[in-house]
């Protein structure tokens, strides 16, 4: 049975004491000293009124039922935040940081908060923009001239909303035969885009998530500030918000005094370790605390850092090229939560989960961090909503709920229609010169593979004349082309990378 009671304690006004020597009192000292311990009194049990009166505000048996499945020491678990009008009345811990050595999570438990980190990514654009330095319609070439010129300008603005039709950092890398927890450095992604040739999409046309946008606007924020994103964020971001616990984590070697680490649930029972070594910082690798996370949620509503204008700016929705307005902004996104305006975001990297959502009125934040991968922090902060906001919040619509219908996937047929003869005209290298990598395809019995050196084999099934679906994340379709009846390439498709070319040597 796990003990947790020494991390499961509401945020409440820290008591204190007075402590006092006197060396001989006379009297009027002595009635001095009963006053002032009289008046001592006074204070002290005013402060537990008004504590009493802020617990009795939230119901922190509720909330603790949300999270008591990973109430328990041997379990990765959960830290929550909640913050009203600029006071947090509710924070709390629950499961382990780190199940090697059973160190729970509390309040100060640092989370690698993933995609989280993309606000502030963008607020950091939009300071530079308040500043003069830089435009939301420079092209980025203009202050990044590694970034190759594409067929189309590609924008600041684009990069902020995913419509630059840039290709996604994760998915180039894992193509070219990376693993997502290699150590993957600021110099790596670089040199990745150094050697791209072609765009997902005309910009501005289509909205496609994009890691490496989010990257680029990191540099950008470097090469026009003329500080490091990680030190440009500091002083002017998480200092001035009090964020002491925040930092952007460029260096995978750094210590990080009490951090949590990742897991994954293992198809043997219990946890495994989900390794993350990014070195790389912009689009993720935002290190902090529910607490600060709700702090920051907070300049919602006081505008401390940016101001009014730059709160505004943020909360811009992208209109396509079509006139379509997108539920994304800079960072986040917008949307509505039982009647109640939202500002949101969420992230995923490894085992770590999280999603922060700001109420603009009552003017609630609720940040929710995680370190297992099967949690669910959206569910989950919605629930903690329902309990603080019950007086507030409507009947739940379908509109709270926005569901990626995604894209046909296509019909997975046998490879009935092939002769091994007619397989072999798919065999051979294929290189892409963008990644640097090749995949030899061979047949395998009556199937066609797709073979790369770190990723093994990658069965292939027929779709259609000369297209094939894999069965990777990165490597979902295979479209072949021929020139006078014979392959010449191929192009391969993943979630958020396009048509990439793979000639055939």
């Amino acid at each position: 049975m796990s003990d947790t009671s020494h991390h499961r304690v509401p945020y409440s006004v820290g008591e204190g004491g007075v402590a006092a020597r006197v060396c001989r009192p006379n009297m009027a000292m002595a009635m001095r000293l009963r006053f002032t311990r009289c008046h001592v009194a006074l204070v002290l049990g005013c402060l537990a009124v008004a504590t009493a009166a802020t617990a009795q505000q939230v119901d922190t048996r509720a909330i603790d039922a949300v999270f008591s499945p990973w109430d328990r020491s041997d379990s990765p678990g959960v830290s929550v935040a909640v913050m009203r009008r600029g006071k947090i009345i509710f924070s709390r811990g629950y499961g382990s940081a780190q199940l090697e050595y059973e160190i729970p999570i509390t309040p100060a438990t640092v989370f690698h908060a993933a995609s989280v980190s993309k606000q502030f990514t963008a607020l950091a654009v939009a300071l530079l923009t308040a500043d003069g330095t830089l435009s939301l319609d420079d092209e980025i070439q203009t202050h990044l001239t590694f970034v190759p010129r594409f067929a189309r300008p590609v924008t600041v603005r684009q990069l902020i909303h995913h419509t630059s039709g840039i290709r996604d950092q994760w998915e180039l890398l894992a193509m070219a035969g990376w693993r997502l927890d290699d150590v993957i450095t600021m110099d790596h992604i670089r040199a990745m885009i150094r050697h791209q040739r072609e765009l997902n999409f005309e910009p501005n046309s289509e909205h496609l998530y994009s890691n490496m946008g989010y990257t680029l606007l990191a540099e950008l924020v470097a090469a026009v500030s003329g500080q490091s994103f990680a030190e440009f964020t500091q002083t002017r971001i998480f200092e001035p918000l009090g964020m002491s616990r925040t930092h952007f984590h460029d260096d995978h070697q750094m210590i990080v005094r009490h951090r949590a680490y990742s897991y994954t649930p293992s198809d043997a029972g219990g946890y495994r370790n989900a390794v993350l070594s990014f070195a790389n910082a912009g689009a993720t690798s935002l290190f902090t605390t529910a607490e600060d996370l709700v702090r920051w949620l907070d300049n919602f509503r006081h505008a401390r850092v940016g101001g009014p204008s730059i709160i505004e700016q943020m909360q811009e929705r992208a209109v396509l090229n079509d006139g379509e307005q997108l539920s994304y902004a800079h960072g986040i996104m917008i949307g509505t939560y039982r009647g109640t305006k939202t500002v949101f975001h969420g992230g995923a990297d490894a085992g770590f989960r999280s999603y922060v959502v700001w109420f603009e009125e009552p003017a609630v934040g609720i940040a929710v961090l995680a370190n297992l991968g099967s949690i669910q922090p959206q569910r989950l902060a919605h629930e903690v909503a329902d309990v603080v906001m019950a007086d507030v919040l409507q009947e739940a619509t379908a509109a709270d709920s926005t569901r990626d219908k995604g894209r046909g996937q296509g019909t997975r047929r046998p490879f009935a229609p092939f002769s091994d003869r007619e397989l072999t005209n798919y065999t051979g290298v294929y290189y892409s010169d963008e990644l640097g990598t090749f995949y030899t395809l061979e047949v395998d019995g009556k199937a066609l593979v797709a073979r790369h050196r770190r990723h093994g084999d990658i069965p292939l099934s027929y779709v259609r004349e000369d297209e094939f679906r894999g069965n990777r994340w990165f490597f979902h379709q295979v479209k072949f082309e021929r020139k006078a009846g014979l392959v010449t390439g191929l192009r391969v498709t993943g979630s958020r990378v396009r048509n990439l070319w793979f000639a055939k040597r």
